[in-house]
């Protein structure tokens, strides 16, 4: 069957309706549209549908016109009133020009006036600036000259400077002549005002002198600071402040002295002239409080811009330049010094009547740290080279040499007259006070009073001056006990004694002095424990005091070189009851080298007969009863008793050590040795104890 072929142009269409997209936006609502006006679906509807749809929108237009007839309308009024406003202009236009052609002179006129006005007040602003920077007003004048001295004084005398300064300024430029001639008149005004202010200020200063207290009021401030451009000016003003005060300060003095305070509180310082500690400190706290109140008073006055402190004057550069420290330290000094000169001469006879009064030994020590700790105290203060500085140090040096006199001749009197020695050997009662009087000094070293710039003095001199002389005296009592049980003969001095045994060790000291003739053995040793025993007394109390540790040290020192000679001597005594003190130097060469002698056998003092005799009296003595060996009971330390009694043990071990050697030494010929010496060396250091 043959296929039908369809026209190009029908194809088309049907090919563009088969691709529209019937789900589009668009079409949907055209479709929607449509369906209102579009109700039947018939052949005639749809050949119709094209009229159908213009009818639709010349329909649509119609409504339009209908509806904006009203806006068309108001639009061509709004035209009509446009138009008439346009031709308002015009004619406002055309009127201006004819005003501006008329009226142009008086613009001109107007604007040149307008350049002048602005001219002269440029003029006047300058005439204003310089009569301000440049000239005084008649009031400025007037609190100058004839007005009350006020803050307008001090206003007006500043503009003095003001200009001045300024006048400087003008001189560089080229109107020196006005210059000159302003500075002059500025001159004549600022001398006449300084001589006024100098005057007003003295005339206060008087009044301040009125009074104990004063107050120093800002206008007196804020002169002293103007017056500090002017130091001749302002040294009359100090000089000034210096007087007042220093008649004020010695009223008040004399009166604290003798009346006391208001209604008598506080009482007057005489009151307590029979205590010199309290006196004394009384006066010294009157005059520090005085002096901090006056410091202050003066360097309100002389520094009103320094902050008011009580920092020392050394202290206070750190604040202000190193010029302006140095001149206001310098001015603070010369004020104070002038104010505080006048209560120097009675507060220094208070004082060295009291030095004269003789005041025992710990008021004289107390007075002389108490004024120590004020002279470093009023020095940070005051200034070291001041008159009432230089008062305190005087009286210091004057305490101190009393408190020394007063234990010179302390030491003195010991001296004079040393108490006799005890049966016990006992310290006598004189030792005893003095430590005990020491041990309160070194209380009061202890909690006295150090200020920041000062430190302690060395206590060693103080303990020195008080003990050595004790020290002595029991040295003499012992040498007077020693004489009693000795003859007549010629005798060494204890000096030289000592000196030489402490340039041995303790065993050779033994053998160099078993060939010399020695002293009574029974007087030498109580002697010597009378003198442990009185050391041992000082040095105890000593050790827990930091300030008198080198002065215990050395009694310490002292106290072993007396038990090194009361051992040595007791070991020789004992070696001398036993017949070997002399054959000692024998057994000794023999082991040196570079001696030469004999065998020790075939010598008379050392035979074997004779040493035989010797050894058995020495095993009788070691090996005897308890009171063969000295206990040395009499010595009250128990540790020094017992280290007495271990040195003795330890040398007689040691000499027999010394025999035994050399007995055994087969070089020194002694046929037999073990039957002589039938004792080995630790069976002696057994027996002995150690």
């Amino acid at each position: 069957m043959a296929t039908v072929g369809v026209a190009p142009g029908l194809s088309r269409k049907l090919k563009k309706v088969l691709e529209s997209r019937t789900d589009s936006p668009d079409l949907l609502a055209s479709l929607n549209t449509l369906s209102t006006f579009y109700t039947e679906n018939t052949p005639q509807a749809r050949r119709n549908l094209r009229s159908t749809i213009e009818k639709r929108c010349l329909s649509i237009n119609h409504d339009f016109l209908r509806a904006s007839d009203s806006a068309q309308q108001a639009l061509d009024c709004v035209e009509e009133e446009v138009n008439a406003l346009a031709d308002c202009c015009d004619r406002i236009a055309k009127a201006l020009n004819s005003c501006s052609a008329t009226t142009g002179d008086i613009i001109n006129t107007t604007e040149r006036l307008r350049q002048e006005l602005e001219i002269t007040t440029q003029r006047q602003e300058i005439a204003s600036c310089f009569l301000r920077d440049y000239q005084l007003s008649n009031e400025e004048i007037n609190a100058l000259r004839e007005e009350e001295l006020n803050e307008n004084f001090f206003k007006a005398l500043s503009h003095v400077q003001e200009i001045h300064a300024n006048c400087k300024i003008l001189l560089r430029t080229h109107h020196q002549r006005a210059g000159l001639e302003l500075m002059d008149m500025m001159a004549v005004y600022q001398e006449g005002a300084y001589e006024r202010l100098c005057r007003w200020v003295q005339a206060e200063c008087r009044r301040l002198g009125d009074s104990d207290n004063p107050e120093v009021g800002e206008l007196l401030k804020t002169a002293v600071r103007c017056l500090k451009e002017r130091p001749v000016l302002f040294n009359y003003c100090a000089e000034e402040v210096a007087n007042m005060r220093h008649n004020a300060l010695f009223r008040r003095f004399l009166s604290a002295l003798t009346r006391g305070g208001p209604g008598e509180l506080p009482r007057p310082i005489e009151v307590h002239a029979h205590d010199p500690l309290r006196y004394v400190g009384d006066m010294l706290g009157w005059l520090h409080q005085a002096l901090a109140s006056e410091r202050e008073l003066v360097l309100v006055l002389l520094d009103p811009d320094a902050a008011v402190d009580t920092e020392p004057i050394a202290q206070r550069s750190s604040n202000i330049s190193e010029s302006d420290n140095g001149k206001t330290e310098s001015d603070l000094k010369f004020v104070l010094d002038r104010i505080f000169e006048g209560v120097c001469r009675p507060f220094k006879v208070r004082v060295e009547q009291v030095l004269q009064s003789q005041p025992n030994l710990i008021i004289a020590y107390k007075l002389s740290n108490t004024l120590e700790f004020y002279c470093y105290t009023i020095s940070d203060l005051l200034g070291r080279e001041t008159s009432l500085c230089n008062t305190l140090w005087l009286l210091k040096d004057a305490a101190q040499k009393t408190f020394f006199d007063i234990l010179k001749s302390r030491g003195e009197k010991l001296l004079r007259y040393p108490p006799l020695v005890a049966v016990d050997l006992s310290p006598p009662q004189a030792l005893r006070e003095g430590v005990s009087v020491l041990l309160e000094i070194i209380e009061t070293h202890d909690s006295m009073m150090v200020p920041a710039s000062g430190k302690k003095q060395p206590f060693d001199p103080v303990i020195s001056a008080l003990l050595d002389p004790i020290i002595q005296m029991c040295e003499q009592a012992a040498e007077a006990h020693k004489s009693k049980g000795v003859s007549h003969s010629s005798r060494r001095s204890r000096a030289s004694t000592e000196s030489g045994q402490m340039s041995k060790t303790s065993f050779d000291a033994i053998l160099s002095n078993s060939s010399s003739t020695l002293s009574s053995q029974d007087s030498e040793t109580p002697s010597k424990i009378f003198l442990i025993n009185c050391l041992s007394a000082i040095q105890q109390p000593l050790l827990g005091h930091e300030v008198a540790s080198e002065y215990a040290k050395n009694l310490g020192s002292m106290i072993d070189n007396h038990m090194n000679i009361l051992v040595e001597k007791e070991v020789d005594a004992i070696l001398r009851r036993c017949g070997l003190s002399k054959k000692m130097p024998y057994f000794r060469n023999s082991f040196n080298k570079e001696a030469v002698q004999a065998p020790l056998a075939e010598m008379e003092d050392t035979s074997p007969a004779s040493l035989s005799e010797c050894l058995k009296s020495f095993f009788g003595l070691i090996l005897g009863s308890e009171s063969s060996l000295p206990e040395f009971e009499q010595m009250q330390v128990p540790k020094l008793r017992a280290d007495a009694c271990l040195q003795v043990a330890k040398l007689l071990a040691e000499a027999y050590q010394l025999i035994y050697s050399a007995i055994m030494d087969p070089k020194n010929g002694y046929p037999d040795p073990k039957s002589l010496a039938r004792h080995p060396p630790h069976q002696i250091q057994t027996i002995l104890g150690f």
